[in-house]
């Protein structure tokens, strides 16, 4: 089959209004394409990467379906039922048929489908919203999958989210087509707390094993340095950064000049190809974060794809 098509992605931004937008909660999961034909679904991550193994569960997503293709996004809860990144997590990287069918027994997920870009054969996205919004509430989608609900009131929502604590709103244009593989402003994603993705070129040691991490942004050449990132990071967290930083270890310091050399000091570089997700109160005049936190890998994020917001 010809690959997946490519996501829509969403612009951050203030929260829009007016009669042409509608609202959905922002999720915290992943990203996932699900193309169905002739009963077989198959799952696609943002990368264009089959994530199929790994979530048995969705296999009869859309199943009685011909010729479809959804978008979404799979999420799993915490024990409180919140969509949590980190239980998720677990699921990930899992390809081995066994221990993916013993995840999908103990830490379940859900596909939230929000979108349908082909249904039983017909090409949707070249159709408004609010079209392609009505041809897929008209789906059977099975078992495992939702269709999360949509609003007219975009304060509303965001103060529903806020309470339900969840990550924000996805505010998107009424009559707005589907841009496969572009970041457009006809979506508009409101997060609740400021967080941005970062790549990671180094860490510090300190009392413990990683200290802190050292962040940027791709330029021409390397990576602009934007700080150091040591809060927020858990014993569980230090172990999988360490685990995922360790092989991409290298001489070459990837913030050339840009990092400072107290910073600096003591540093063990990396290749820039870790994603991170960190949230911090503001930027100082030259780009630097104040008072970030770490919050969680990026795995479904790739360093081309990080912005400086």
């Amino acid at each position: 089959m010809a690959g997946p098509p490519e996501p829509m992605l969403a612009s951050s931004g203030p929260l829009p209004c007016g009669p042409g937008w509608a609202y959905e909660f922002k999720w915290d999961g992943i990203r996932a394409i699900a193309v169905v034909r002739e009963g077989v679904t198959r799952l696609f991550a943002r990368s264009g990467a089959e994530v199929t193994a790994a979530y048995p569960e969705l296999a009869g997503v859309g199943r009685g379906l011909a010729d479809s293709v959804l978008d979404g996004e799979v999420v799993a809860m915490d024990e409180a039922g919140q969509p949590s990144f980190q239980v998720l997590a677990e699921r990930m990287h899992v390809r081995e048929p066994n221990r993916a069918a013993r995840l999908a027994a103990t830490v379940p997920v859900t596909y939230l489908v929000f979108d349908a870009l082909r249904a039983e054969g017909e090409e949707l996205t070249g159709l408004p919203y609010r079209i392609r919004r009505e041809r897929l509430e008209g789906l059977g989608l099975g078992a495992r999958a939702v269709i999360p609900p949509s609003f007219d009131d975009g304060a509303a929502t965001v103060t529903a989210s806020r309470e339900n604590r969840l990550e924000g709103v996805v505010a998107k244009r009424a009559d707005s087509v589907y841009h496969a593989g572009v970041r457009t402003t006809d979506w508009i994603k409101v997060k609740l707390e400021e967080s941005c993705e970062f790549v990671v070129g180094g860490w510090r040691p300190g009392k413990r094993a990683l200290g802190a991490l050292l962040v940027g942004v791709p330029e021409p050449g390397g990576l602009a340095y934007r700080g150091r990132v040591g809060g927020g990071i858990s014993g569980a967290a230090e172990r999988a950064l360490l685990a995922a930083l360790d092989p991409l270890k290298t001489s070459t310091n990837p913030f050339g000049a840009s990092v400072p050399r107290e910073d600096a000091r003591g540093a063990v570089w990396v290749d820039p190809h870790l994603v991170v997700e960190v949230k911090f109160g503001h930027r100082t005049r030259d780009g630097r974060l104040r008072f970030p936190r770490f919050l969680r890998i990026r795995p479904d994020v790739s360093p081309e794809e990080v912005r400086d917001a």
